[in-house]
């Protein structure tokens, strides 16, 4: 198990505005989450855009949803 995913490191990250691009997108490149809580969580989830594996997923579903619009 990492140490980096511990629920002391993910509230911290979660509370740092450094982490936070403009106030919305969500960068932070110690997170191994794809979808980590949004600033509220009682609004959902958002992207990890320092994850290439999420962002990654989120063009596979843009696309996908294009293909068959």
């Amino acid at each position: 198990m990492s140490f980096n995913n511990e629920p002391e490191n993910q509230d911290k990250w979660q509370n740092d505005p450094d982490n936070w691009i403009w106030g919305f997108f969500y960068y932070n490149p110690e997170d191994d989450r794809l979808f980590p809580p949004k600033r509220i969580k009682q609004l959902g989830w958002t992207i990890n855009f320092a994850n290439p594996n999420s962002v990654f997923l989120i063009i596979v579903i843009i696309a996908i949803a294009f293909i068959f619009s």
